[in-house]
């Protein structure tokens, strides 16, 4: 397997590929899980003979699809795909009938290629790969690592792309990693955001909400911050001939430092402190109005006193 691409295509992934592949993933997982039973449990030393893969992560298959223009594949969405381990093989007839379903709902999208779960491609993989071909003449392979590893900061998806290159004089074709960035549309967006201020379902309270809420704002300062201080770094070792200098990184981080001066512009200022003396002015006149609301009770209490001393013979305004 090559380290990357030398293709130059550019991929957009979409979030709404990483949660069909995880949903697919985790109800495989809890349906190849058998129930506990008191057999079993009665047993327990025999049961980790009779089923040895028990323990083994199933895997799940797919398609991906989406548009191309150009040099840039976008993957928009994805459906799930019948797969015979026998004969390393998907299913398909299953597999034309999908593909005409979601032509009639997105006219617009194509077969970009397959999905699967691991850690990493095995090679049984490239046989399903070149069966994709009358499909599509140069499909991707979307993989999602399901383990849980605390210590990676990037997604847990890889996207590869086959080349042909030349092994001891025989032509093979291999996969080849391809780098990525997320798109998102405003759909996705609306959704990610929904799921993320979700009730627990154990009945959290509203400060535990928050606390998650202001941990997933912690997270991601913190992880801008560690980008920040590696692109410094970067830049730093450049300067100094560490490094030797790119041209297109440089582009792309002169192009992110213009848009920074934008804010200090006198729109800007003048709109911040509209902006700011509103919110202070909103402040003021709930201030007044709880001050007020505290007099009017004082008011009331002192009335109602005065007017049960009255009634006890006590002296009376002149009138």
């Amino acid at each position: 397997m090559a380290s990357s691409s030398s293709s130059g295509l550019t991929f957009k992934f979409h979030p709404l590929v990483m949660l069909n592949i995880s949903d697919h993933y985790t109800r495989v997982k809890s349906q190849s899980q058998p129930p506990p039973s008191s057999h079993s449990c009665s047993n327990g030393s025999g049961s980790g003979a009779d089923s040895p893969s028990a323990s083994a992560p199933p895997r799940v298959f797919g398609c991906v699809i989406g548009v191309q223009s150009g040099r840039t594949v976008e993957i928009f969405n994805s459906f799930e795909l019948l797969y015979d381990p026998s004969t390393h093989s998907l299913d398909r007839a299953f597999l034309e009938k999908k593909q005409e379903l979601y032509k009639k709902v997105f006219p617009n999208f194509y077969v970009l290629g397959w999905y699967s779960t691991g850690s990493d491609a095995q090679e049984s993989d490239m046989q399903i790969h070149k069966a994709l071909m009358d499909i599509n003449e140069s499909p991707v392979y979307v993989l999602l690592n399901p383990s849980i590893n605390h210590a990676q900061k990037d997604l847990p998806v890889t996207i590869y792309e086959s080349e042909l290159h030349v092994i001891d004089g025989i032509p093979q074709l291999i996969f080849v990693q391809a780098s990525y960035h997320i798109e998102t549309v405003e759909a996705e967006r609306i959704s990610v955001d929904h799921v993320a201020h979700l009730k627990p379902s154990d009945g959290g309270s509203a400060a535990t909400q928050l606390a998650a809420h202001l941990t997933g704002i912690h997270s991601a300062i913190k992880m801008l911050n560690s980008r920040i201080k590696v692109l410094h770094h970067y830049l730093l070792a450049m300067q100094k001939g560490d490094i030797p200098c790119e041209n297109s990184l440089l582009r792309q981080v002169s192009s992110l430092l213009r848009r920074l001066p934008a804010i200090n512009s006198e729109k800007f200022k003048d709109d911040f402190l509209m902006e700011y003396n509103d919110t202070l002015l909103v402040s003021y006149l709930a201030m007044f109005t709880n001050c007020s609301s505290t007099m009017n009770e004082l008011v009331d209490k002192f009335n109602t006193a005065y007017d049960r001393h009255s009634r006890r013979g006590g002296r009376t305004a002149f009138i």
